[in-house]
């Protein structure tokens, strides 16, 4: 009686305590069945009281940082700013990643923990996570195809459950239902309380599964439970000794408890509490159906709870042999009745296993069959691509040969022409170019009010550049940040090259102030390219339109440049913030006086010099320019074809060849389009997607040549955007800007070029320079009054005129 009061006040002791906050880790990997393992777990724990949800996930240690060409190479041999930026970018979608997970246990009003790990030992990591916050569950997510299961699936799931400690439980779900189990083999947490309270306890509150429990999750009750049991007549005569024994001493609580843990090992007590687990162990496993079809036994239940004490007195005053001899008889047929039904139960599981395996290799082999069927698709698919692409090349290749040769047809016809304008503009441009106008320093303060931070428009690695107002005329003053090479022979050599070259798509030079290092150019009001490429300032998209247009005029300045007499120049350092576009949208390269005059002294030395201090932007330089140091004009083609790709993307130029070539291959360069460019031909697009591709080949000798391949094929495209403008723009009145003379401001009737490279109505401009000689637009002094026609200008006015 004494141990029923003290296991009822136990019991209401624990009824007393607050219920206790549960910790489930949900292993997580982003894939759609680590969602149905994280449903499956919410619907599963969150009706059994407070719980706590850890979402793991494990990302694979960063050692190698990808290439602008798509390669990668080690994170030991990038600089560190490099390796830190591509590490917050790792770990900014890791933590993506883990939002939807975190939103759906908000969804349910559970408390989440996301916790994001990095090694390459997945289930050693999640192992020592759950040894140290000692979580009992853990469910992972498994593939619910049995062939990919076979493959990878199972195997990791299979190492994380042997790794994880022996007190956790692991669940692994598939396709939103429970796969398998692993069931804990002991207890997160074992106090001394509990063990004595668990040695005490009485035979009918102990379970089956403790003693086997990962047979019994495993097999179903297939695991054979031994009862040891003597003959009747011994058991018989076994138990009156003992009871005549214990009469003899004092009964106390203590020796209460010391009799039971004895009549455990060899008294008919043995057989009760076996044949008690039995009937546990197969309600576990056959269900509900099992343990109502035997209505309870009020004589047997009760022997399970009274004393061995009272039943010591009992049978030692009773002396009642033949109820003792009864009730064996009926627990045995008790026994014989269960391992009957757990027979039966065997072998239904039996059959289930083999039609399951059955099923398992139908299954795997469909899957086969399937995938030789997809890999067989796929090899047609790659060869019809194939094909079209050698067709479209043919018919590429056919387009270029007529259109090449009605080029030098009408290059023929126009021979004489050409040579006296060539003439005549050497004759002009030779004089006087050399100078430059020089500021003095008080000059450049005034303009600059003392160099304020309120006018400063950029600062790059070579100066700071500040927005001035010269005589009405505004400009941009770049002050070098090095003074103390101001002055010196190297920025006097860019002050020639800077005061010799003129070009409508070059950035003037106005002047200088050589003692303190400032250049003087003209002021674009659009800022660079990589600003309208971004949209910064809210400025409007650029059309497809403009940006074919801009590769036409950044490939016709880089020739200019590589075709300077008598030594060429490389520009070295070409990228859209140094491509520069006015209020028209004209595009001029800047940076040019830090460029790279080549000698020509020989005809190899013409094309390439060895440089040792590298020059230019990481993405934007040529790769066998960083390997060798040797530079060329393949250099600025490399330039070339990387901005052409960002004018077609708008995208990082970092890996940008990478990801154009593997949408062309796929099929899926219209997504990588910019779609604020408007509706973008496809033909021609992907036609100057290959031709920037080529032109950013890794090797300078694959690179195709400026002159006789990559401006021709611009130019055609340039041609097929204006004809399109023309088309969308039919029906307005406005004419184009660049027909508008600076000083009638009205359509030009006959366009001519000034010394100051601006191209004015002709009557208009001779009656200007009658009565001036500086330019209209710098208001700087004029070299000479010379004039030359613009031919090509004048054609497009009167074609605009003619449709309009």
């Amino acid at each position: 009686m004494e141990i029923e009061e003290a296991a009822a006040a136990g019991d209401g002791e624990l009824e007393m305590e607050a219920p206790s906050v549960s910790t489930v880790a949900i292993a997580v990997n982003g894939s759609k069945n680590s969602r149905h393992a994280l449903k499956w777990a919410l619907d599963k724990f969150v009706p059994e009281g407070r719980v706590l949800f850890r979402i793991l996930h494990v990302r694979p240690t960063i050692k190698m940082v990808p290439t602008p060409m798509g390669n990668f190479i080690p994170i030991t041999q990038v600089r560190e700013d490099v390796a830190t930026a591509y590490r917050k970018e790792v770990e900014w979608q890791a933590n993506n990643m883990l939002l939807p997970y975190k939103k759906m246990c908000a969804q349910r009003k559970v408390e989440a923990e996301a916790v994001l790990l990095e090694s390459d030992d997945v289930p050693t990591t999640i192992s020592e996570e759950i040894r140290k916050f000692s979580v009992c569950k853990l469910v992972l997510g498994s593939s619910s195809s049995i062939f990919r299961r076979k493959l990878k699936g199972s195997r990791t799931a299979t190492k994380i459950c042997e790794c994880i400690p022996s007190f956790c439980t692991a669940y692994v779900v598939s396709k939103g239902k429970l796969s398998s189990v692993h069931s804990a083999t002991s207890d997160a947490v074992e106090t001394p309380e509990s063990i004595s309270s668990s040695t005490v306890s009485s035979p009918s509150s102990r379970s089956f599964s403790s003693s086997a429990p990962s047979e019994w999750g495993d097999t179903y009750g297939s695991a054979n439970v031994s009862f040891h049991q003597p003959s009747l007549s011994s058991q018989r005569d076994q138990a009156l000794a003992n009871m005549n024994r214990s009469s003899d001493r004092t009964a106390s609580p203590s020796g209460s408890g010391g009799s039971e843990i004895s009549y455990h090992d060899d008294t008919v007590l043995t057989s009760s509490h076996s044949v008690n687990s039995e009937a546990q162990f197969s309600s576990s496993s056959s269900g509900n159906s099992i343990y109502k079809s035997f209505p309870r036994d009020h004589s047997f239940g009760n022997s399970d709870q009274t004393s061995v004490s009272d039943i010591a007195t009992n049978l030692k005053h009773s002396h009642d042999q033949d109820y003792l001899k009864l009730e064996i008889e009926r627990l045995r047929v008790k026994l014989r009745h269960l391992q009957k039904l757990n027979e039966l139960a065997q072998n239904e599981s039996f059959d289930a296993n083999q039609k399951l395996h059955k099923l398992g290799i139908q299954n795997i082999e469909d899957e086969i069959r399937l995938k030789e069927t997809e890999l067989t698709e796929e090899k047609v698919r790659r060869l019809i691509r194939k094909k079209e692409r050698e067709e479209q090349e043919v018919a590429t290749r056919e387009d270029q040969f007529k259109n090449d040769n009605a080029e030098r047809e009408a290059k023929q016809s126009n021979d004489n022409q050409e040579d006296d304008k060539n003439k005549t503009g050497e004759r002009i441009f030779g004089r006087c170019f050399d100078e430059y106008n020089r500021y003095t320093w008080e000059e450049i303060q005034a303009s600059t009010s003392s160099l304020s931070d309120d006018l400063m428009i950029g600062k790059g690695s070579y100066g700071t550049v500040y927005k001035a107002k010269f005589h009405h005329t505004v400009a941009a003053v770049k002050v070098l940040n090095s003074p103390e090479g101001c002055g010196t022979q190297q920025l006097q050599q860019e002050l020639e090259v800077l005061g010799k070259i003129r070009h409508p798509h070059l950035l003037l030079m106005l002047g200088a102030c050589p003692e303190h290092g400032c250049l003087v150019y003209e002021y674009m009001e659009n800022g660079s390219l990589d600003d309208m490429l971004q949209r910064r300032n809210n400025t409007p998209p650029l059309t497809w339109f403009d940006r074919f247009r801009i590769a036409w005029e950044v490939a016709a300045a880089l020739m200019f440049l590589h075709s300077s007499k008598p030594e060429p120049i490389i520009h070295r350092d070409l990228k859209p913030a140094n491509i520069l576009i006015d209020r028209n949208l004209v595009s001029k390269i800047g940076d040019v006086g830090l460029s790279t005059l080549l000698p020509s002294m020989d005809q190899y030395l013409s094309t390439m010099i060895k440089d040792t201090a590298p020059v230019g932007t990481f993405c934007y330089i040529d790769p066998e320019y960083q390997r060798s140091g040797v530079v060329s004009m393949k250099s600025d083609v490399y330039a070339l074809g990387i901005v052409i790709l960002q004018l077609l993307t708008a995208k990082s130029p970092m890996g940008i060849a990478h990801v154009v070539e593997t949408a062309l291959e796929e099929g899926d360069f219209v997504d990588i389009l910019d779609e604020a460019a408007g509706q973008w031909p496809l033909k021609e697009a992907q036609e100057l997607a290959v031709l920037a591709l080529k032109c950013a080949e890794m090797r300078r000798r694959d690179r195709p040549d400026l002159s006789d391949h990559v401006l021709p094929a611009l130019e055609r495209l340039k041609d097929v955007a204006t004809k399109a403008k023309e088309t969308a723009l039919h029906g307005q009145t406005a004419p184009p800007s660049h027909f508008i003379c600076p000083i009638l401001q009205e359509v030009m009737v006959d366009p001519y070029v000034a010394s100051d490279g601006y191209t004015y109505d002709r009557k208009a401009v001779e009656l200007w320079l009658s009565m001036n000689d500086k330019s209209p637009m710098t208001n700087l002094r004029l070299p000479h009054k010379s004039l030359i026609p613009n031919h090509s200008l004048r054609s497009a006015i009167m074609d605009w005129r003619s449709k309009s």
